[in-house]
């Protein structure tokens, strides 16, 4: 496929993910979603991703445990959970903890790179093109992320995965931090992590 060179966006390994999601979600800030769609290979910066803690946290899917639903959070690390949200759009999480312990990360914004975008960024409004990921509904749609990609392995690559940032530890920007957005339950909590000079940070979204 054209446009961006495997060797370069090697996918984060599923240890990575194993661990709290208060933890994956500042570490994904700055890495790269890679998604493969009609020949290409499209990419996107993450700015912004929120962390659901499972079945300690009334605001997350597997609240109330496992549930045909939700069984992706229950498995291994790493893998995307994706879920339809009141008939409008679909959204993207990546699953944390061991497997047996939900947990996982809600992919919020993300910046578009690469010439894949040029012609999708041309036919997007002017004063909004840095808005083209921002929200985890319309990045959904902007990368053909539909319930086809629920359980995806995202460690590996393949339709969808999760790439290391060429960018040493040392040289990421500072990560701010901030009540979760959209939701009803456990608002309060300071979950909610983004590079706060990205253009690309979402707003307020429909409840979880």
């Amino acid at each position: 496929m054209a446009g961006v060179s495997l060797v370069e966006f090697v996918p984060l390994p599923a240890d990575f993910y194993n661990r709290s999601p208060l933890e994956v979600a500042p570490a994904l800030l700055g890495q790269y979603l890679v998604r493969a769609w009609r020949g290409r290979h499209w990419r996107a910066r993450i700015v912004e991703a929120e962390a659901y803690l499972g079945e300690n946290d009334p605001a997350a899917h597997a609240w109330r445990g496992p549930t045909p639903r939700n069984r992706v959070l229950f498995g291994p690390p790493g893998r995307a959970y994706v879920y339809f949200i009141y008939g409008l759009h679909y959204c993207l999480n990546v699953s944390a903890e061991p497997r047996g312990q939900a947990g996982c990360v809600l992919i919020r914004a993300a910046e578009a790179v690469g010439p894949e975008w040029r012609a999708r960024l041309a036919a997007f409004p002017h004063p909004a093109r840095h808005k083209l990921l921002s929200g985890p509904g319309r990045l959904a749609r902007e990368l053909h992320i539909g319930l086809g990609l629920n359980g995806c392995d995202l460690t590996r690559p393949g339709r969808l995965w999760l790439a290391a940032a060429p960018v040493p530890d040392d040289q990421r920007e500072p990560v701010s931090i901030g009540p979760r957005t959209g939701i009803r339950r456990a608002r309060d909590l300071p979950a909610r992590f983004y590079l706060a000079h990205s253009p690309a940070i979402s707003g307020a979204s429909a409840p979880r």
